[in-house]
């Protein structure tokens, strides 16, 4: 066989190749909305968790397949994120300064994108499961504070407003999660599952204003529940 006859050859087994594979969609498009719980927890002497806030999340998802059950899912995701933690804060009395705990909600605001390996089973009745394990890298767009400070159980203060400067401008987080998927009929699909987002690096910045030997140390995370439309 010369080597005019084996590129031909070779040729023709791609573009079989490439028939076979494109029986299989190659890539899936569509839109997320998730609804989630969040937290911060500190991770610095003198302050703690104060409870678990509502949350909301939406995006555009796109998912390429590596094989048949085996994906990359990636695009962007609009994620509110918020939190509560206290920590020692000064306060005025007439003109006098006096240390007081601040119960701080966080709110903030972040572009993501992620990039996760998707894990699907085979078809069960027309329903197939998956797994998802990936990184998330966000953006902060906005950070806005509700301070309340307490002596004792005694409201003294009370403030809010933009404290970006006060974090970190990426958030990196592990992802986990895991669904459902249901074809709508055609190539469209709906999916419904559970994702926990794991910030492993803190989101705070600077040390506290009472006790400057504190670095101020927060990890965000947040559990969502996702419906996502692919077409």
């Amino acid at each position: 066989m010369n080597k005019k006859h084996f590129f031909v050859l070779l040729f023709a087994l791609l573009v079989f190749v490439g028939s076979a594979s494109a029986q299989q969609k190659a890539f899936q498009f569509g839109f997320k909305v998730a609804p989630s719980m969040g937290w911060i927890k500190p991770n610095a002497e003198k302050y703690e968790l104060d409870g678990v806030k509502a949350g909301f999340n939406w995006g555009f998802v796109g998912e390429f397949f590596l094989m048949e059950n085996y994906a990359i899912a990636t695009g962007f995701n609009v994620i509110y994120l918020n939190g509560a933690f206290t920590y020692p804060a000064y306060y005025m009395a007439g003109n006098e300064q006096f240390i007081g705990t601040n119960s701080r909600v966080l709110k903030t605001k972040y572009i993501q994108v992620p990039v996760i390996l998707k894990m699907k089973t085979n078809d069960f009745n027309g329903i197939r499961f998956y797994g998802e394990l990936g990184f998330g890298l966000g953006f902060k767009t906005d950070a806005k504070a509700e301070d309340k400070i307490f002596n004792g159980n005694v409201l003294v203060e009370e403030s809010s407003g933009d404290v970006s400067k006060e974090l970190r401008f990426t958030r990196e987080s592990l992802i986990l999660g895991a669904g459902v998927e249901y074809p709508l009929g055609g190539s469209t699909f709906i999916t419904a599952g559970l994702r926990f987002d794991n910030n492993f690096i803190d989101i705070l910045k600077d040390q506290n204003e009472v006790y400057p030997d504190i670095e101020q140390i927060g990890i965000s995370n947040f559990i969502e529940f996702q419906l996502s439309l692919l077409f």
